[in-house]
């Protein structure tokens, strides 16, 4: 995504232009998605989550600068809006498979391939809810929103070493927990 696009468009809706926050609900929303979930596991919870972001990032348009990227800003919004959910991370319920679907549409693979992928992954989801809040969110924002270790730094308000260092040991203990649970 162009990030100083966003910039513009984010100010033209600070500016009183709402229309133009369906542009950004385009772009993002699905990565939105992606992040909530992967931090929830919960469906519902993070659509209703989206909607939240998107809503709160409308009532306080006032609060963006401009001086950092859009994307940091809103997943800075979504952090929070985690935290007012009141839910434990702890709490969630069974890991429900988002693009199962969209796997069997694709073709390719033989039932067992199929099967084994699918099995591998869920392996994965279940290593990834045993990991520390913390662990899991820079996870989920370095492999699978694809973030940069520095906007992830940004994000998190931590320095880069510390996003590594985190990521990093985030990875062990994930492999860990992956290969106790695969035995």
């Amino acid at each position: 995504m162009n990030s100083l696009a966003d910039n513009t468009i984010m100010l033209k809706v600070k500016a009183g232009d709402l229309d133009k926050m369906g542009l950004l609900f385009e772009r993002y929303h699905r990565p939105l998605y992606g992040f909530l979930f992967h931090m929830t596991y919960q469906r519902e919870t993070s659509e209703d989550l989206v909607q939240q972001v998107f809503y709160k990032m409308l009532k306080y348009r006032e609060t963006f600068t401009a001086t950092g990227e859009f994307v940091h800003w809103m997943y800075s919004i979504a952090r929070n809006a985690i935290k007012d959910q009141g839910k434990s991370l702890k709490q969630r319920v069974k890991h429900e498979n988002t693009d199962d679907h969209t796997e069997r549409l694709s073709g390719g693979l033989t039932p067992e391939e199929y099967l084994e992928k699918k099995q591998a992954k869920l392996g994965l989801y279940k290593a990834m809810e045993k990991l520390s809040d913390s662990h899991r969110e820079v996870l989920t924002l370095s492999k699978f929103q694809e973030l940069k270790y520095q906007e992830i730094a940004h994000i998190l308000d931590i320095s880069e070493i510390a996003v590594k260092t985190r990521a990093h040991r985030a990875m062990q203990e994930l492999k860990s927990i992956y290969e106790k649970t695969e035995r």
